[in-house]
């Protein structure tokens, strides 16, 4: 059987509610405009990466969404979506401080990881890249409020960023925050993952599965 965080996670939060959604398939439509708009964003980020028109990437496929029957937040409208996301596209432009070497293979990566007993935990990175020269993992947000910088450290003990960590063996890890608003900001938040923070996740991860099964 394979697992991923989000299930892990579920699980841990209310076990009763991992049992409907993933043994006996319930699951709720989602209907938020701001989730299917941070979907269509990272599909013009990859187009970014791979030398196409990222405007008009994100144009067409958030142009998909223009009447459906979205739950949009107050202020929020489809063209407001769209007129924000092409300023951080192009202020992503100009800050010029990722790269990725090879869009094809460091860009949307599955990996695998067996576990004792044979199942799977199975992860997908959003990109694999450099942030100011460094190597690391990076995860793409958008959202219409800034991420918290304080208190120091805080970023490193993100379970999503350690799970990242832990499946890759790659210490650095880094949130690309797109944030929403009047003036369209972006945060490049890094933090250094431990060797004893990607074991101890291991084994929340083999307990957990321990339980489900």
């Amino acid at each position: 059987m394979a697992y991923s965080f989000t299930q892990i996670s579920q699980y841990l939060r209310c076990p009763r509610s991992y049992r409907y959604r993933y043994l006996d398939g319930w699951r709720e439509k989602e209907t938020r405009a701001a989730m299917a708009f941070g979907r269509s964003f990272e599909n013009a980020l990859g187009a970014f990466f791979r030398g196409e028109d990222p405007g008009a990437a994100l144009f067409a496929d958030w142009g998909v969404h223009r009447d459906a029957a979205l739950e949009y937040k107050k202020g929020d409208t489809w063209d407001c979506l769209v007129h924000q996301g092409i300023q951080l596209l192009e202020r992503f432009a100009q800050d010029n401080r990722i790269r990725v070497q090879d869009p094809q293979k460091d860009l949307q990566i599955k990996i695998a990881h067996t576990l004792p007993g044979g199942s799977e935990f199975v992860g997908c990175v959003d990109a694999i890249g450099q942030l100011d020269g460094v190597r690391c993992i990076i995860d793409w947000k958008t959202t219409s409020s800034r991420y918290s910088e304080t208190p120091e450290g805080l970023l490193s003990l993100d379970p999503q960023l350690i799970c990242y960590s832990w499946l890759t063996g790659i210490s650095e890890v880094a949130f690309v925050v797109f944030v929403r608003k009047h003036h369209p900001e972006i945060q490049y938040l890094r933090a250094t993952i431990s060797e004893e923070q990607r074991k101890e996740f291991g084994r929340l991860v083999e307990s957990t599965v321990n339980q489900i099964e």
